[in-house]
């Protein structure tokens, strides 16, 4: 069997990724497709007022908005993202997000 390095996505498809989490009042919905030393891969989608508690991570984040708005906190800076937009968090610099309204993004973390 071939090894693959990608889990939770359909191969040689063309897929739109905002389709793969739903919505759930209250919640927040994820679907990793790439979680090891090197790499994880997210896919999330966040009802509006759930959010992610200030953190810091290990590596250089990216987040990828696929749909809705958020704001974002890194370090003392506060933005707003909105569907295609990315924002770049960098290793060790505390971040944070909350929903705006409904938003879907994709997180990839880069570790060192």
């Amino acid at each position: 069997m071939e090894k693959k390095f990608i889990k939770n996505i359909e191969f040689a498809s063309a897929v739109e990724l905002a389709d793969l989490v739903k919505y759930q009042p209250g919640q927040v919905i994820s679907l990793t497709f790439v979680q090891n030393d090197a790499l994880s891969m997210t896919l999330f989608a966040f009802a509006k007022g759930e959010g992610v508690s200030t953190h810091s991570a290990p590596g250089d984040a990216m987040v990828y908005m696929l749909d809705g708005e958020a704001e974002i906190t890194i370090g003392d800076k506060k933005l707003r993202a909105k569907k295609g937009e990315a924002v770049v968090m960098p290793a060790d610099v505390p971040h944070g997000l909350d929903a705006v309204e409904n938003f879907k993004m994709l997180l990839i973390l880069v570790r060192r």
